[in-house]
């Protein structure tokens, strides 16, 4: 999975917040292109077409890829390199393995680990849990302007933010705490 690209530019002076300025890869979604879904607060894994499970995870510069790391992505501006790595080995793999009893049907592509042991379970479902992206939550009223965006965002603090889903593989995101930082910094 490729780093998605958040919807508005970050500060450079500040990586925490958002300008106004639209970052070039995601114009399509204020064109009014694409679906926006929930974003799920988790850890991303992957079910690849072998059946073989992977984990999301970032080496950073100077740091050793653990064994049997893919990698997908470089970032030019942080060094981190973006890639999978075999789930059994992850930091997450007992959760992943209760999450995973409980999944009806194993399809390939991509879902977010979600749960208790999980970034302190934002989601607040008890339980581990795979959420497949390709099911999400759809929104049908979430604005395409930055001030209705923030607004909007902000009046949702129960979803970790929307990512818009283009149909030709495109995606965007942009997170409830971009809108909290924003309001902090007016």
């Amino acid at each position: 999975m490729r780093k998605i690209p958040t919807l508005f530019r970050r500060d450079p002076e500040d990586l925490r917040r958002v300008t106004r300025e639209v970052h070039p890869a995601c114009q399509w979604v204020l064109d009014g292109q694409g679906v926006p879904t929930r974003k799920y607060d988790g850890t991303c894994v992957r079910l690849d077409e072998s059946g073989e499970w992977w984990a999301r995870r970032e080496v950073k510069p100077g740091k050793s890829a653990p064994a049997g790391f893919e990698a997908v992505q470089t970032d030019p501006e942080t060094g981190k390199t973006v890639g999978w790595e075999p789930v059994a080995q992850s930091a997450f793999a007992k959760f992943f393995d209760e999450a995973r009893d409980g999944l009806v049907g194993e399809v390939p592509g991509t879902y977010e680990l979600c749960g208790p042991k999980v970034n302190g379970d934002p989601e607040q479902l008890g339980v581990h849990r795979l959420v497949r992206h390709a099911t999400a939550e759809e929104f049908g009223d979430v604005p395409r302007d930055f001030d209705g965006l923030m607004t909007w965002l902000l009046a949702h603090p129960e979803f970790e933010g929307v990512v818009w889903h283009h149909r030709d593989g495109r995606m965007a995101k942009l997170k409830h705490r971009d809108a909290a930082a924003v309001t902090t910094a007016s």
